[in-house]
């Protein structure tokens, strides 16, 4: 046991050094000049089934303060709900010009709301003029300028691909426990830094807000070219960044998420529809997430306890000291999302809970359900 206290002990001095410093929150949009001509752009929004939150969302979009020329068009992908006709609803208060278009049924091989962002892209090159395209989820509520600091952004770096991770919710009891933890593991498998750097081979984005320049998305041939992908955000960031893009990623100050997340189920599904596919699929890579999970996060409070029970200091030690490492990185997640401090030391506990997640994706992975997405399955064994 003192081996594996010191070794997972190594594991943290190391993430927390060389690992891009994933666990700072600094990285917000870079430097900002307002361009001489503000560019047109068109806003699309995939909506399946979202009339619970589009009252809040879709009329922060129409809101904009964008001192160029801009259109939301609001894709309503077989909705039962009544999607559609409340965003007619809402646009009629006033705002940018909306538009409403339905997809039909997805052709096979199209996962997810690729489909609705295929339909919605085709429909902002028939227009012909929108020099960008903000994709951005149904439930995202923007600040009145935050559609004109992604363009400014965009311009003043030179970037193909700026996007920003919506602060999500986090009211309830499991939201605290589970939702900070999910974006500060998201930062460690893609830390923003790395990401940022030009030339950079690390790619990655948050589909909830990602702003497009429509050439290179079109010399990418997305979203065509990724049509297959169940985690489409991270995808669509390396078909632009092969395409030679410039991309950018950051945590957001001017996007939140109102997707309530009441209870376990609910998280535990957003997770596990696609945490095998992160994976690729690979029981190896499986077996080793597992393993590194239980080294990193579950095997310092198990040596701080055996450490303690046998009387080893060496042991207790070891454990504590990679234990305070990983709270110490938490920290500024915690009061990013604004929450209490003292949820820390629980970070082992959500750990065992993403373990269990994982897991759970993969079995059902294995038993031909595949990832799932407003009530279609994909990515089964043997699905088209």
């Amino acid at each position: 046991m003192e081996w594996i206290g010191a070794g997972s002990l190594a594991a943290w001095v190391w993430l927390a050094l060389a690992q891009g410093f994933f666990w700072r929150t600094d990285v917000r949009l870079p430097g900002r000049t307002d361009p001489e001509r503000w560019p047109p752009v068109a806003v699309v929004v995939p909506a399946r089934d979202e009339a619970e939150v589009l009252p809040v969302s879709l009329p922060s979009l129409l809101a904009q303060k964008y001192p160029g020329r801009a259109e939301v068009i609001l894709v309503d992908d077989g909705s039962t709900d009544g999607t559609g006709g409340l965003a007619r609803e809402l646009a009629a208060r006033g705002g940018l010009p909306l538009t409403v278009t339905a997809p039909g049924e997805p052709e096979p091989g199209w996962t997810g709301k690729l489909w609705a962002v295929r339909h919605g892209m085709a429909l902002v090159r028939e227009r012909g003029d929108a020099e960008y395209v903000l994709l951005t989820d149904a439930d995202i509520a923007h600040a009145p300028d935050s559609l004109r600091e992604l363009v400014a952004a965009a311009h003043s770096a030179d970037l193909d691909l700026v996007s920003q991770m919506a602060r999500l919710r986090v009211v309830s009891f499991w939201e605290r426990l589970i939702v900070p933890a999910f974006v500060y593991f998201f930062a460690q498998l893609y830390p923003f830094r790395w990401v940022n750097r030009p030339g950079a081979r690390t790619a990655a984005a948050a589909g909830g807000c990602v702003l497009l320049r429509r050439a290179v998305a079109e010399r990418a041939g997305v979203p065509d070219s990724i049509r297959h992908a169940v985690i489409d955000d991270v995808t669509l960031a390396r078909a632009v960044q092969r395409a030679g893009g410039r991309i950018w990623l950051g945590l957001g100050d001017r996007v939140e998420s109102v997707r309530p997340y009441a209870g376990l189920g609910t998280l535990w599904r957003m997770v596990s529809r696609s945490a095998y596919a992160q994976l690729r699929h690979n029981p190896l890579l499986l077996a080793g997430t597992v393993a590194g999970l239980a080294l990193v996060y579950l095997a310092p409070p198990v040596a701080l306890a055996v450490g303690l029970a046998a009387g080893s200091a060496t042991t207790a030690a070891l454990g504590g000291a990679a234990w305070a490492v990983m709270a110490g990185t938490y920290l500024p997640m915690l009061r990013y999302y604004r929450q209490p401090l003292w949820l820390a030391p629980l970070l082992p506990g959500t750990a065992l809970l993403y373990l269990l997640m994982t897991v759970d994706s993969a079995v059902q992975h294995y038993r031909g359900r595949g990832a799932a997405w407003k009530g279609r399955t994909y990515g089964a064994p043997g699905a088209s």
